[in-house]
């Protein structure tokens, strides 16, 4: 079913050894994921936002597994799992209070307080009745700025429900929390909705930063980008950037902040903070 599903559904697909094979993984994977929370198997690693001159305004709160028996597991290979089973849930909560905490550990040392920190939201978290709530509760509980914290929403969560999405943005908007889009580009019909929605910046999908100099269309949708966000008065940041060259074509159309390899990978928060010390 799960092959049929992969294929772009209304297909047949057939067993045979190397899908069981498959499926037993996914069974396995599943019900370790299960007990990962419970087992404190899960940490936050932390890549760098920053200006072109690499100095270093916030970071992105990645979630990493440290599944039994195999290297750190990749978000990709788990939370697709995760979003289908529902642990994504109390797995997104984690992420939510753990950042928190970790802004307050930054607000007390004068090296970190400036930091803001962007973690990302699915669809399904977001859509819970209680989810500005949760955000709230844990913003107090961990007596942060709200303003330091970054909510990353993608276009595709943004279009599901555009009237409750307006709703809950405009509530966490208004405790001071502030929203970035993610992916921006990818989507086909989020223009309509952009002047309504308290997006504080747009992040450039890292696939059409990693075409620059290679796709003039991609190009110029880069600078397309660059140039609305000015024009809505949001910020824009660039994610995905590997190469010297992508860098300066970013800063030499009005792209301030950048994400990428070319900056720093996503890393331990020691790693991390070493890093600011070199700032």
């Amino acid at each position: 079913m799960y092959q049929a599903k992969k294929s772009g559904r209304n297909a047949l697909r057939f067993f045979d050894p190397q899908m069981q094979a498959i499926i037993k993984e996914r069974a396995a994977l599943e019900a370790d994921l299960r007990h990962a929370l419970s087992r404190n198997q899960f940490m936050l690693h932390y890549q760098l936002q920053a200006t072109h001159d690499g100095r270093i305004v916030g970071a992105e709160a990645l979630i990493r597994w440290l599944r039994p028996g195999s290297n750190l597991v990749s978000p990709d290979a788990f939370i697709p799992l995760a979003e289908d089973s529902g642990l994504i849930l109390p797995i997104g909560q984690w992420v939510l209070e753990t950042a928190c905490a970790q802004l307050k550990k930054w607000a007390d040392s004068e090296a970190t307080r400036h930091l803001q920190l962007a973690i990302n939201i699915s669809a399904r978290q977001f859509h819970q009745p209680d989810f500005v709530e949760k955000v709230l509760a844990a913003v107090r509980n961990a007596d942060i700025d709200p303003n330091k914290l970054k909510l990353e929403l993608t276009e595709s969560l943004v279009l599901k429900d555009a009237d409750d999405t307006i709703r809950i943005m405009n509530e966490l908007n208004a405790f001071g929390i502030h929203f970035s889009m993610d992916d921006f580009g990818t989507g086909y019909s989020s223009l309509a909705y952009l002047t309504q929605l308290p997006f504080k910046q747009l992040k450039i999908a890292q696939s059409f930063v990693r075409n620059i100099g290679v796709r003039p269309a991609d190009a110029v949708i880069v600078q397309t980008i660059i140039a609305m966000a000015n024009t809505l008065e949001m910020a824009v940041i660039a994610e995905g950037v590997e190469t010297e060259e992508q860098r300066a074509f970013l800063e030499q159309h009005g792209c301030p902040f950048c994400q990428g390899f070319l900056f720093g990978k996503p890393v331990p928060v020691e790693e991390f903070e070493a890093l600011l010390k070199q700032d």
